[in-house]
């Protein structure tokens, strides 16, 4: 899951649902601004590093920003040079924009950074690509593999969608068994790349070595795949992965019987949605998935997070009660106009209180009565576990500040009860991403080399092996 973060624990830059891919082109541009250029905004206590790519000819320029310690990568940039010195950058994602001036030199930009009624000076100083290069990551699979890959497409026709993805496929007998990977939250590439890292590259990479074919798709908007993001819910993205399995099953060179899924964070909730209809399903497994309702996850995850920054136990109780009262003024709208009121009406109260201005509402906040919110606080996983009767693995990290191992462990074991092969495994000292940890904290991921700790790779692999074996 990525980051679902608060506007009360510092200026936060995007959204959950910014795409990691996403592609974005510019109005206008000067080459003086062409390049790539890195900054820090100062906000709540806290340096946020920014990264600003301007591309192309002056004519058909093309712009996009990063977030890296919020695992925002590629966010669309608008540029305007007017006739004036200043060019502005807006980020339509964020609700953000930079107005800037270029230093006679062309080595900085120097302005303002604004996002709702927030405004804050902001320097960016050019950079070379080769600052940009992300760190070495040395698990990254590297050719020649000892297996076929195939690139696959295939559509979801009831949620008027069309996904792209890769299959690899091992050597050997056919039919293989397979397994689908089901990306965390945001929209993602089928590698579910972030920080220079592609974890399910790797997944597919260890598991068809060992004789599993794996099929990774993109998200909708993400590569090939196309579809309705805006009003989409999680469970709209289980009928992606449902679309995935039946596509798996018209291969005669995939064991029908023998096809399973394997989901992080988000993922890991989809894939026994799936299961619970789905008897046809051969096994699960959820990699720091959630045993407990959607919005008891989001404050959890919000005091852990805001915690580990070093806020003091009053701000963070203020902090998550704020939220608690967001949340209650959305979850149960009947639509989106309504969402949209009910957000509004409860933020100029709870500003009114706090003696704040009643300006807007922070642009951040908003997300809070989007579709995907509005039905993920108030989803609880538990009923469905409890329905799953397939062969169940579920693995999580002791420093996930994201998805804490122990409360939701404990609820994906309990509801998990009555299935007779079901496996809980938690695991010391992983963060979300299952990268050995320091800290746990987010802006930790990007810093460690690892992509998935190798004890999760062997525990996941020898359990989905000894699943998939011809009895």
């Amino acid at each position: 899951m990525r980051l679902i973060a608060s506007a009360l624990a510092g200026l936060m830059i995007v959204p959950l649902a910014a795409s990691a891919n996403a592609q974005g082109s510019a109005t206008s541009a000067r080459p003086g601004i062409v390049g790539d250029w890195h900054g820090s905004l100062s906000a709540s206590g806290r340096s946020i590093p920014l990264v600003l790519h301007v591309s192309g000819s002056p004519e058909r320029p093309k712009a996009t920003f990063d977030s890296p310690s919020q695992g925002a990568m590629g966010l669309p940039i608008a540029v305007a040079v007017p006739n004036g010195a200043a060019i502005r950058f807006t980020i339509a994602a964020a609700e953000a924009s930079f107005t800037a001036t270029l230093s006679p030199d062309g080595q900085t930009l120097a302005g303002q950074w604004s996002q709702g009624s927030a405004s804050l000076p902001l320097t960016m100083t050019r950079i070379g690509i080769a600052a940009l290069a992300p760190a070495a990551r040395p698990q990254t699979p590297r050719p020649p593999f000892p297996y076929r890959s195939e690139e696959v497409a295939y559509d979801n026709p009831t949620g008027h969608a069309h996904l792209t993805g890769t299959l690899t496929l091992p050597s050997g007998p056919r039919p293989f068994p397979a397994v689908l990977l089901i990306t965390g939250s945001g929209l993602q590439d089928r590698d579910e790349a972030v920080f220079g890292h592609k974890p399910f590259l790797l997944w597919a990479d260890t598991l068809t070595r060992r004789g599993i074919a794996v099929l990774r798709v993109d998200d909708r908007q993400v590569g090939g795949s196309t579809g309705e993001v805006r009003t989409a819910t999680t469970a709209d993205f289980a009928g992606d992965v449902a679309a995935g399995v039946a596509f798996l099953r018209t291969r005669r060179d995939i064991d029908p019987h023998r096809i399973g899924l394997m989901g992080h964070s988000e993922g890991a909730i989809i894939a026994p949605m799936i299961a619970a209809q789905d008897r046809g399903i051969a096994f699960v497994v959820m990699l720091a998935g959630s045993g407990e309702p959607g919005e008891a996850l989001m404050l959890e995850q919000k005091r852990l997070i805001e915690s580990a920054m070093g806020l003091p136990p009053a701000a963070v109780n203020r902090s998550a009660q704020t939220m608690q009262r967001l949340y209650d003024a959305v979850k149960d709208a009947p639509d989106q106009a309504s969402a949209d009121m009910s957000l509004h009406t409860a933020w100029q109260a709870i500003a009114a209180e706090q003696g704040q201005p009643a300006g807007d509402m922070p642009a951040q906040l908003r997300v809070v009565a989007s579709p995907w919110m509005r039905w993920f606080v108030r989803y609880d996983p538990r009923p469905v576990l409890a329905k799953v009767a397939c062969p169940v693995l579920a693995v999580g990290g002791t420093k996930d500040l994201q998805v804490a191992a122990d409360s939701n462990l404990a609820g994906i074991k309990l509801a998990l009860r009555g299935n007779p092969d079901a496996t809980v495994v938690k695991l010391p000292g992983l963060n979300h991403l299952l990268q050995t940890a320091d800290t746990g904290q987010v802006g930790e991921y990007s810093r460690i080399e690892e992509t998935i700790a190798p004890s999760v790779l062997q525990t996941v692999g020898d359990w989905i092996v000894s699943h998939t074996e011809r009895r």
